[in-house]
């Protein structure tokens, strides 16, 4: 199949405009060793803002002929684009807004190659190393905001999702902006664009304007979940972990709406974050919602998180079925609480120092064949750590879903196979499978084929 393609010049409006040679000789280098790859995959995930795709090898070879290059000039740079999608496009002018976040994928892939790796003040073996790395890199792509009350409210939820459940995303979205609430999301399409597109009509009306739309990503996900236009921060973090630790140290309060393995993985994450005794007392808003046709979805997770978390992790949050004020006032409510906690420690509103974030969350994981068979689920281990494994787990599984890396490992050497105790495992072919069942692991009218198997 043919798909329509542009070529074109791209001038930075205020978005690193200047580039020393060093940094454009990385961005050209296709040794490997250079950024290029990595700077043309990212980038043609943002051009792709639009499509309907959640497969990154499907991207990739949809446009082959694709290419981004760095073009030095007398008053600073400019990009030079071949064969990009067309939707990207206007009367051959390139959408603002997805200029701007090109230029935010430029930004945050040279910070990190220039600041972040082998910089020998940021430790990335140790723990409080991890977190300064992500705090910096936030603070370079000027997410933070300071001089703000707490108001921003991380939406994490599927892109394969149905009509009714992303017009209830919207809803809940209208409800969060009336009240004055900015959304984070994960930039994607879904649960991910429908907050944020509810929140600008609640903003509107309440003539709030310079509201934030954040979306963070990362360069395994971004092709399949492509910035949505209504993001006007994105933010790219190097890998998945330190993505999830960015939600978690600037979110305020936390919804989760429908979604699928992806969507499990945040949950987890979190989850296993607060049941580290460290992090007792400290308040999270955590609220679980969606229409009334989801009511069996949220039942399932529910049902899952007892069985292999236990009664203390099912503490941590609260489900609203199908009442998006009463969701919107228990966040506004609980960032309050957050405020008032924070205010009485004098701690950052813009960055959540206070929690405790074990290594064990924030070490890259590479699913791998033999790192999915030796995950440890068992429950002969703390239940924070438990978590930070089945979260692992469901990361390979998202990996062989739709990314690039993941599905090439998966169709070279067959299934991941997930071992462990019966008592863990049972709950999780349960969750899995309803995930199945209820066409969340591909975009509706996409056949599944799944990318593991349960050996016990």
């Amino acid at each position: 199949m043919k798909y329509d393609v542009v070529d074109a010049q791209v001038v930075p409006e205020g978005r690193l405009e200047v580039l020393s040679r060093l940094e454009v000789n990385k961005l050209l280098d296709t040794s490997g060793g250079g950024l290029h790859e990595l700077f043309r995959n990212c980038s043609l995930a943002v051009l792709n803002c639009g499509n309907e795709l959640d497969d990154g090898k499907e991207l990739l070879e949809r446009y082959r002929s694709f290419d981004i290059r760095v073009v030095p000039e007398e008053r600073g740079i400019q990009l030079e684009v071949t064969a990009a999608p067309a939707t990207a496009f206007v009367d051959g002018q390139m959408i603002k807004g997805i200029g701007e976040h090109l230029f935010a994928v430029l930004r945050d892939l040279v910070y990190v190659s220039d600041e972040i790796k082998g910089n020998p003040t940021i430790d990335l073996e140790t723990s409080p190393g991890i977190t300064n790395a992500v705090f910096h890199i936030l603070r370079n792509a000027d997410i933070l905001r300071p001089l703000t009350d707490p108001k921003l409210v991380v939406c994490w939820g599927g892109h394969s999702i149905s009509r009714g459940e992303y017009d209830y995303s919207k809803l809940v979205g209208y409800q969060l902006g009336l009240r004055g609430l900015d959304i984070c999301t994960g930039c994607g399409p879904g649960a991910m664009k429908g907050p944020m597109k509810g929140a600008t009509i609640g903003h509107a009306k309440q003539r709030i304007r310079g509201g934030q739309y954040l979306g963070i990503s990362e360069p395994g996900i971004i092709a399949a979940e492509s910035p949505n236009p209504i993001v006007n921060d994105l933010v790219i973090m190097p890998d998945i972990e330190k993505r999830l630790e960015a939600f978690v140290r600037t979110g305020h309060a936390f919804v989760v709406l429908p979604g699928g393995v992806g969507t499990a993985e945040e949950v987890l994450y979190l989850l296993g974050v607060l049941l580290h005794p460290a992090n007792a007392g400290i308040p999270v808003p955590l609220i679980l919602t969606g229409p009334a046709a989801a009511k069996d979805y949220f039942a399932e997770i529910d049902r899952f998180v007892a069985a292999t978390l236990g009664p203390e992790a099912r503490k941590l949050y609260q489900i609203v079925i199908d009442d998006p004020v009463a969701v919107a006032r228990a966040v506004l409510a609980g960032v309050q609480r957050v405020a008032e906690f924070r205010t009485a420690r004098a701690d950052a509103y813009y960055f959540n120092w206070a929690l405790t974030i074990d290594r064990e969350f924030q070490a890259p994981f590479a699913p791998t064949h033999a790192n999915m068979r030796n995950l440890n689920l068992n429950q002969n281990q703390d239940r924070h750590l438990l978590a930070a494994n089945l979260r692992r787990a469901f990361s390979g599984v998202v990996a062989g879903n739709v990314k690039d890396e993941g599905i090439r490992a998966v169709e070279q050497h067959g299934d991941f196979e997930i071992r462990g105790e019966t008592g863990i495992l049972k709950p999780l072919d349960s969750l899995l499978a309803s995930f199945v069942a209820q066409q969340r692991m591909k975009l509706p009218g996409k056949t599944y084929k799944p990318c593991y198997r349960i050996v016990n």
